[in-house]
C-alpha cells in the first residue's frame, strides 16, 4: 500500500467499479463519512467485468486509477469485487497511495457471522473462478468450508434496472437453490450491484441466513484507514464539488440509475475517454 505521501487530508476518495455496483459503496463511505469527498469513476462503456480476464481487469483498474489521480485523490477504493480479486494486489505495489478493495471486510465479517461454518458466496465469474473469498476466509479460520457460486445474469439485471422484477426473482431462485443445499447460515454478496437485490436474496434465503454487504464493512475499513494516516477530511475542509460523478459511457443512463440510489448526491455525470489514460 503506498504512503500517500504529502497527500491533502482534505482531498477526495477515488471510487470505482464497472458501472453503478459501486454506487452502493459510495453510499456508505458517504453515510459513515458525511465529511468526506468523493470522486467517483464507472465504468459504463466496459461494463461487465465479471467474464473478462484477469490481464484485461488489470489494464482496466490502471488506466481508472491514473484518471482518478489526475482529480488528486488521496485513497482509492476499488468497489468491483472482480477488480478487488484480480488487480488490488498489482496496483497497491504500482500506486503511491492508499488502496483497498472490497473483499477483505466482507470476508472477515463473513467468518465472524458464520455459526456452522458453512458460508456462501455470490458473485460474477471472475471473482468466483479467483476462489479469492476461499483463500482469505480459510486463512482466517481454515475450518470453514465456502461455497461459490457464480451469478453471472445479476449485473446486467440490476444496470437495467429489473430489481423487483419476476424475471429476477425466476433467475435468483435458480442461482441460490444450489447454495441451499449446502445448508450455508451466511451469504456474502460479493459483487457491489448485488446489495441492490438484497430483499429479493433475503426473501429466497430465508431468515437464518445472515447477509453480509461488504460495501458496509468496506466503508468502515477507510474510516479506519483515513484516521490512523491521518488523512480525514477536517469539518468543512476541501474545495470544490463534494461529489463529482464520471463514466466512460452513458452518462444520462448513470445519472437516473444513480439518482434512484443516492437521491441527493448526482447533479450532473462527465463523460470522459478512460483509453486515453
Amino acid at each position: 500500500m503506498g504512503s500517500g505521501a504529502g497527500a491533502d487530508r482534505n482531498a477526495p476518495i477515488g471510487v470505482f467499479d464497472s458501472g453503478v455496483g459501486g454506487l452502493t459503496v459510495a453510499r456508505e463511505i458517504m453515510r459513515q463519512m458525511p465529511q468526506e469527498r468523493i470522486v467517483y469513476f464507472g465504468d459504463t462503456a466496459r461494463v461487465p467485468y465479471g467474464s473478462k480476464s484477469r490481464e484485461t481487469i488489470l489494464r482496466y483498474s490502471r488506466q481508472i486509477i491514473r484518471f482518478l489521480m489526475t482529480r488528486q485523490v488521496k485513497a482509492i477504493v476499488i468497489a468491483c469485487n472482480t477488480a478487488s480479486a484480480y488487480a488490488l494486489e498489482t496496483v497497491e505495489q504500482e500506486f503511491d497511495l492508499p488502496v483497498i478493495g472490497v473483499i477483505n471486510a466482507g470476508a472477515r465479517t463473513a467468518v465472524r457471522a458464520t455459526r456452522n461454518g458453512r458460508i456462501g458466496v455470490i458473485g460474477t465469474e471472475g471473482t468466483i473462478g479467483s476462489g479469492i473469498y476461499t483463500e482469505v476466509m480459510q486463512r482466517m479460520r481454515p475450518d470453514i468450508q465456502v461455497i461459490g457460486k457464480s451469478c453471472p445474469l445479476f449485473v446486467p439485471l440490476v444496470e437495467e434496472g429489473l430489481l423487483h422484477d419476476s424475471v429476477t426473482d425466476e433467475i435468483a431462485s435458480r442461482y441460490l437453490a444450489e447454495l441451499k443445499r449446502h445448508f450455508i447460515d451466511t451469504l456474502v454478496l460479493g459483487c457491489t450491484h448485488y446489495p441492490l437485490l438484497r430483499s429479493t436474496l433475503g426473501r429466497l434465503m430465508g431468515n437464518d441466513v445472515v447477509l453480509v454487504n461488504p460495501a458496509y464493512e468496506t466503508a468502515i475499513e477507510l474510516k479506519q484507514l483515513l484516521e490512523s494516516r491521518g488523512l480525514s477530511c477536517e469539518p468543512g475542509g476541501g474545495e470544490g464539488e463534494k461529489y463529482q460523478f464520471y463514466v466512460s459511457d452513458l452518462a444520462e443512463k448513470f445519472t437516473a440509475f444513480a439518482t434512484s440510489i443516492l437521491p441527493d448526491a448526482v447533479r450532473e455525470t462527465r463523460k470522459i475517454n478512460i483509453e486515453e489514460f
